[in-house]
């Protein structure tokens, strides 16, 4: 491997800054996007036993909004059960909004890789190039610095294309992943104002 990184010259460092940072964020967001840890199923039927049982208390709005993003949201319905159904939910689409940012972090880092990976994988074949172009001479090429110059060309350039190609994919499935997310989210706060105001059993 270092020998790889040697013969590729030092176009190649901040490609691979760019690769454990975007597995980094990968890892992240696969532990922090987890159905469960998000929206869980059985977070809509406990809250309404819960008002069933005792009603809700500033206490349980707490726990609540500490619980889930999707806890969160329903915080911000049930701390304004005294309001009007249209106050309710322009405070769910506040907290929506807010939640929705929190679920894309990193997205945007790892969309950025993705389209600057194959950039500098570029920027080090010019590297390269112009080294193959330094090999000449009036007296002829150097065969030593010609061989370096195309090893820094294509280890850049296929290097970049393997750093892209698995953040684009990843971070469109985190893209879709987080509006999965959010439409669900709509949909059962939307089922929680009903029960609340008596519009759903």
């Amino acid at each position: 491997m270092w020998s790889i990184i040697q013969a590729a010259g030092w176009p190649i460092w901040p490609l691979i800054l760019a690769s454990v940072v975007s597995l980094a964020i990968i890892g992240e967001r696969f532990w922090a996007l987890r159905s469960g840890a998000v929206a869980p199923k059985s977070l809509l039927p406990e809250v309404q036993q819960w008002l069933k049982q005792r009603g809700m208390t500033k206490e349980t709005c707490v726990r609540l909004e500490q619980h889930s993003p999707l806890g969160e949201i329903f915080s911000s319905a049930l701390c304004n059960t005294d309001t009007s159904r249209e106050v309710m939910k322009e405070a769910i689409e506040e907290t929506g909004r807010a939640v929705a940012h929190k679920l894309e972090r990193y997205l945007t880092t790892l969309g950025t890789i993705a389209t600057a990976a194959p950039l500098l994988g570029l920027f080090g074949t010019v590297v390269g190039m112009i080294e193959i172009f330094g090999s000449q001479s009036p007296t002829g090429a150097n065969p030593m610095q010609l061989a370096h110059g195309i090893s820094i060309a294509l280890y850049n350039t296929g290097f970049g294309i393997f750093i892209a190609i698995p953040s684009l994919i990843f971070w469109r499935h985190f893209r879709a992943l987080v509006d999965g997310f959010v439409v669900e989210m709509e949909q059962q706060a939307v089922r929680l104002v009903e029960y609340m105001h008596g519009d759903r059993a």
